[in-house]
């Protein structure tokens, strides 16, 4: 049985299958910042507060001032947050607050209700700021849709790494935000995810294959899913196939399957886990099993706003002297 189930081209945003929703993926080459976390050019000609174009090669997405995305609510999910390059602030309903990036990791279980604002506060004054996030939808089932929100920092520096070298010395680097490989297993989830189930084999890795590197893919259970994401290089090949860049590679996960790299390096993100298999039923920031239960969030949502919003304004960014934190609802804080 072949490995390849089907290649198709990546859209935005990227499609993902159970448990997962879909996936974001951003990449802005920000300019310098103007000493407020904004862009130091004219926004003129921008659709500000709907800004997808990448106009001069970044967005402001529905920020006014500084990019990102003003307060806005969520409930029945989890979010994945990965932030290769940059770094986004956080601020939440529930007086939670954080600044993170170039490596880390959020993952948030929005759960009954939530209200946060996620903001990419451009600190580099003197040099561009260049963006990549990818942000993860994973999807609660049905008896953990209305657990409490939390979130938890997968820091950069405790993310296992592991580099492995093809019998003609190419390496291939793996980042596991979650699952495991080679022994080597990630740092846990936030509790009530799907993924801190070791069975269900929730696999969420970025890959970085250098020029001609090689890797084989370890099998999973029949019926996992898993798909490829292949997002930056020339193109791949397995299986007789010749794959270009901007392609999603779905996967039979419990057959033998070996990608190789074309001559420039490659980078590729791996999701992969066990379905729910529970309706999904999505609207906007809200994603249930039936629309009785979407209608019970918005009606939630209008009344109480999920715990109102704290902070000064929707677009709540903290002090360019800050350095990467996480402040919980309990008052506690890391300092990274």
């Amino acid at each position: 049985m072949s490995a390849i189930i089907k290649i198709k081209p990546l859209g935005f945003p990227w499609e993902t299958t159970d448990p997962f929703l879909f996936c974001a993926y951003h990449e802005d080459n920000y300019p310098k910042g103007n000493g407020k976390l904004g862009p130091g050019v004219s926004l003129e000609g921008r659709n500000i507060g709907q800004d997808f174009t990448p106009k001069d090669g970044w967005r402001m997405y529905h920020g006014t001032k500084i990019p990102g995305f003003p307060a806005h609510p969520h409930r029945g999910f989890e979010t994945v947050t990965i932030v290769q390059k940059g770094l986004v602030d956080h601020s939440d309903s529930l007086g939670a607050a954080g600044r993170f990036g170039n490596g880390d990791v959020q993952w948030m279980t929005a759960g009954k209700g939530v209200q946060h604002s996620e903001m990419f506060p451009l600190l580099n004054t003197e040099k561009d700021n260049p963006f990549l996030l990818f942000q993860i939808w994973l999807n609660l089932p049905r008896n953990k849709k209305m657990v409490d929100p939390h979130f938890k920092m997968l820091w950069n520096e405790e993310i296992p790494v592991i580099s492995v070298r093809d019998n003609n010395n190419n390496t291939t680097e793996i980042t596991i935000i979650a699952g495991e490989l080679k022994g080597k297993i990630a740092t846990s989830p936030a509790p009530d995810s799907w993924a801190a189930d070791s069975k269900n084999e929730v696999a969420i890795w970025t890959m970085k294959m250098e020029p001609n590197a090689s890797f084989s893919f370890p099998k999973a259970t029949t019926g996992i899913n898993r798909s490829l994401y292949f997002f930056k290089g020339n193109d791949v090949t397995s299986e007789g196939y010749t794959i270009p860049v901007n392609h999603e590679i779905i996967l039979n996960a419990d057959q033998d399957f070996i990608l190789k790299n074309g001559d420039t390096e490659g980078h590729l993100l791996l999701l992969q886990g066990k379905p729910i298999n529970e309706p999904v039923v999505k609207h906007g920031p809200f994603v249930m099993n039936s629309q009785i239960e979407i209608r019970e969030a918005i009606s939630e949502y209008q009344q109480t706003e999920f715990g109102g919003w704290p902070w000064a304004s929707h677009d709540h960014v903290h002090s360019p002297t800050k350095g990467r934190f996480a402040l919980f609802p309990d008052g506690t804080e890391i300092k990274k």
